[in-house]
């Protein structure tokens, strides 16, 4: 069964299309006998209208997207709350899309949403933000704003958290609990993040001499999964060559190294600490509590939001800004021998 029309409704009321349409947009102008007639009409008929359609013709889309590396970590999973509170309260509606850290599949959302004309797309993207199709949407007035990613770009606003500071918070907490044999898991380095954490970690190691060493082990994503094989990997190691703590560049691999380390009977952090990064909410609620580099997960989502919409009503008079928080390292049981 076909969807009633407009032109239903109005031939069902007996009244004007251009009173149907009143009806719809602004009812105050419609006499009330007449307004209730025509709602009686689209309640029998079951008219749904064509909110996309009115919104394509009027050249503003009430829809925005959110492309997301990985849908299943909690860590988008908290930025995206944040930014979904920032467009309803606009008015708007929040559309997530997963790369699933596939460059591929990313040009393709971005490449739908394009045609959809959103009004404005939030992305963490799979690169450095080099996507072509970046460009294309910034071209056809769509607003893009960077998440969790510094722009580098004077053309595009961003929101992200100094990674860098964080893997140094990471590596001189170990170092200060004695760990002189460390190994940063995490991949792969393509993810910019992924690289300022280790960069982060490196110079803080560098700057305590040579007594202590930074063994790199990479993964090929930054799941549960990853980390288990990771750990798997160290364990293979003799006992005199293993590291002693390892630094994760997220949360979901120190996970897995903490699972593979009890599962092996391994005692965290007597036999070896564990530092994660991004503090989701599992890991204070982790068999033994991990040790995590804090980031405001929604703070990132709402900000972005915000200059997005910002973006989106000034139009070339905007001026873009990049806004970089700073992280926070909460020190749990996993790290700390005390």
């Amino acid at each position: 069964m076909s969807a009633a029309s407009i032109k239903e409704v109005a031939r069902h009321a007996g009244v004007s299309l251009g009173t149907v349409s009143n009806v719809l947009n602004r009812p105050n102008n419609v006499a009330p006998a007449t307004r209730q007639r025509v709602l009686d009409a689209i309640a029998e008929l079951g008219y749904v209208r064509n909110d996309s359609a009115r919104q394509l013709r009027a050249g503003q889309s009430r829809t925005i997207a959110i492309v997301v590396l990985d849908v299943a970590n909690p860590f988008f999973t908290d930025v995206v709350r944040g930014a979904e509170q920032v467009v309803e309260e606009a008015g708007a509606m929040l559309v997530v899309c997963n790369s699933g850290e596939d460059s591929a599949r990313e040009r393709r959302h971005l490449e739908l949403l394009e045609e959809q004309r959103v009004r404005g797309v939030l992305i963490t993207p799979v690169g450095h933000g080099r996507q072509p199709n970046l460009g294309r949407l910034h071209n056809r007035g769509i607003p893009v704003v960077l998440v969790d990613r510094g722009s580098g770009r004077a053309s595009r606003c961003s929101v992200a958290v100094d990674d860098v500071l964080g893997g140094r918070l990471a590596m001189e907490h170990l170092l200060d609990q004695g760990h002189r044999r460390i190994a940063y898991l995490g991949g792969p380095f393509s993810i910019p993040q992924v690289a300022d954490r280790h960069a982060g970690a490196a110079a803080a190691l560098a700057e305590r001499g040579p007594a202590a060493e930074l063994r790199v082990a990479p993964t090929t994503n930054l799941t549960v999964a990853a980390g288990r094989r990771a750990a798997e990997e160290l364990l293979t190691l003799p006992v005199r060559q293993r590291p002693s703590a390892v630094f994760c560049a997220n949360d979901l691999i120190a996970l897995g190294v903490l699972q593979e380390l009890t599962g092996r009977g391994l005692r965290v952090p007597d036999d070896v600490a564990i530092v994660g990064y991004d503090d989701i909410e599992f890991a204070d609620a982790a068999a033994v509590p991990l040790s995590s580099v804090r980031q405001p997960r929604e703070q990132l989502g709402r900000t972005a939001a915000q200059l997005l919409l910002e973006e989106a009503e000034a139009g070339e008079s905007h001026r873009h800004r990049h806004v970089v928080f700073q992280p926070e390292l909460v020190v749990r049981r996993s790290s700390d021998r005390r």
